[in-house]
């Protein structure tokens, strides 16, 4: 099985920016397509990006349509999260998996979760 470690979250002001990282170990990183999804206290975990094994496709779900940007690289087993004018309601705790199937097939790994935490 794959290790995930996500890393990257903090507290920050609305409009801010931060970049999250999630680190793969113990598996063969290129063959998965991954996702970011986020749980706000209350809530479900929700999806919020998805890339493909190479990279080639991206998908976004609508909230953070145009500010956030996935991306990987494969020879340092990481994807991340460039998440950019924050909002509030972005606050959440931030997971990376891997997915089954692009974009949104069931995830097989989970990692721990970093939490971002955006104020007003």
């Amino acid at each position: 099985q794959v290790q995930l470690v996500e890393s990257g979250g903090g507290s920050v002001q609305a409009g801010d920016s931060l970049r999250l990282s999630c680190v793969a170990s113990g598996g063969t990183f290129e063959s998965y397509a991954m996702g970011w999804y986020r749980q706000a206290p209350g809530s479900i975990r929700e999806s919020v990006a998805a890339i493909t094994w190479d990279g080639g496709r991206k998908f976004y779900e609508d909230p953070v349509k145009g500010r956030f940007t996935i991306s990987r690289d494969n020879a340092q087993n990481t994807v991340y999260l460039q998440m950019n004018n924050l909002k509030p309601e972005d606050t959440a705790v931030y997971y990376c998996a891997t997915l089954k199937w692009f974009p949104q097939g069931e995830p097989d790994s989970w990692g721990q979760g970093t939490q971002v935490t955006v104020s007003s």
